[in-house]
């Protein structure tokens, strides 16, 4: 499905993304709309699928989970389909990916300490091997969307 989203509609996401909690009345005003054109607007974004939800950024290392690691993993034979049946019981798991490559799996992972990072691995390694990374600092989280622009090539 081609979903075409107007400039509007870019300008309200823009916000969105950069407040979730902004009123539709200062969204409006910044954009020319009134607050309920633009909660219209949101409303069949929302419908479409445009806008898939609304989330609040928890800082992992307030929470005592003091490591986050990117973790692989290149599932042995016949374990990937119990592995994404059981992925969302960890805890552990904030993010995971079924990608394509060597490996299967991307996870990004929080944890309390290394030993909480060695038991985690020990309950993946039945289901495969595994790559770990540890996050040192975090560079972009969660950059808004914004309209794809055509790359000019020069001559």
């Amino acid at each position: 499905m081609d979903i075409k989203i107007d400039k509007l509609n870019w300008k309200i996401l823009e916000k969105l993304q950069g407040n979730a909690r902004e009123s539709f009345a200062n969204i409006g005003r910044s954009i020319g709309l009134t607050a309920p054109a633009v909660g219209e607007r949101v409303k069949k974004m929302e419908d479409l699928g445009i806008i898939t939800g609304y989330h609040a950024k928890v800082s992992h290392s307030l929470t005592g989970h003091q490591l986050k690691a990117i973790i692989t993993l290149r599932a042995f034979m016949g374990k990937l389909k119990p592995f994404l049946a059981m992925v969302d019981s960890f805890d552990e798991v904030v993010n995971c990916y079924r990608i394509t490559g060597n490996e299967n799996i991307v996870m990004e992972v929080v944890l309390k300490d290394q030993f909480h990072l060695e038991k985690f691995i020990d309950k993946l390694i039945q289901y495969g091997e595994t790559r770990t990374n540890i996050v040192l600092s975090q560079v972009i989280s969660n950059a808004p969307m914004s309209p794809v622009r055509k790359m000019e090539i020069p001559y």
